[in-house]
């Protein structure tokens, strides 16, 4: 499996309109936290998928380091077969010495094929451990985009509660605008102080009813006064 076919979930992911969405959304916290969930789904699915391109590496290491294991393994028994041949023709044994120099042939033949194996599987196993590298980097990379879509979402969920809450705090306020209990304060004391103004219009208004009657009192002294006079003054005259 190639790098691109494991990670192309997730740059579909990546490359989608998240805005969007969640300007579509109806809930925008369920919208992000199913953007969390799919995400670590394909985190996970990539892991077992590079866990499993890893493996297939790891079966060619051990196949090539089997081929070099076994390239060595013939050179030391084409090796051996070569010494026994020339021991045995030294002796004046020709016969045997051309069926061990034969074995030697038959070993040099097996070292030529595992070396040739091993030399074949090199490239691909310098491709795929180049595969695997980047497939690693790759994957802790995700791992830190989620911890930054986790962080992003718990943020955005913190600032869209505290915009409701502004929200229900600004129709409050605008309630109280509409219906100003300072205004109903202020009529109310409109309401006293013309029921104030009354009393006291009403306290001049007793006052001014009590002045005249002892001003009627005063005229009706000077008058008891006269009456007192001409009755002395009639008198007076009656002695005389």
């Amino acid at each position: 499996m190639t790098k691109q076919s494991i990670f192309g979930r997730i740059a579909q992911l990546t490359r989608a309109n998240i805005n969007a969405l969640l300007d579509q959304a109806e809930d925008p916290q369920k919208m992000l936290d199913q953007m969390v969930r799919d995400f670590t789904e394909s985190i996970r699915e990539a892991e077992s998928a590079v866990a499993q391109t890893i493996g297939n590496l790891r079966l060619l290491e051990q196949d090539h380091a089997e081929d070099v294991a076994a390239a060595a393994d013939w050179e030391r028994k084409a090796l051996a077969a070569s010494t026994k041949a020339d021991q045995l023709r030294a002796g004046g044994n020709a016969a045997d010495a051309d069926k061990f120099d034969a074995l030697a042939k038959v070993a040099l033949g097996r070292q030529i094929d595992s070396e040739k194996e091993a030399r074949d599987a090199e490239p691909t196993i310098a491709s795929q451990t180049e595969v695997v590298d980047k497939l690693k980097a790759g994957l802790t990379s995700m791992r830190s985009k989620l911890d930054q879509l986790d962080a992003k979402r718990n943020e955005l969920v913190a600032r869209s509660k505290t915009a409701e809450a502004q929200s229900r705090v600004a129709d409050a306020i605008k309630s109280i605008d509409v219906l100003d209990p300072t205004s109903e304060i202020g009529r109310f004391e409109d309401k006293i102080r013309r029921e104030e103004a009354k009393v006291l219009g009403q306290q001049e208004l007793a006052a001014s009813s009590l002045d005249a009657q002892f001003e009627s009192l005063d005229d009706l002294d000077q008058q008891t006064e006269v009456e007192a006079r001409l009755a002395a003054l009639k008198l007076g005259a009656l002695d005389k």
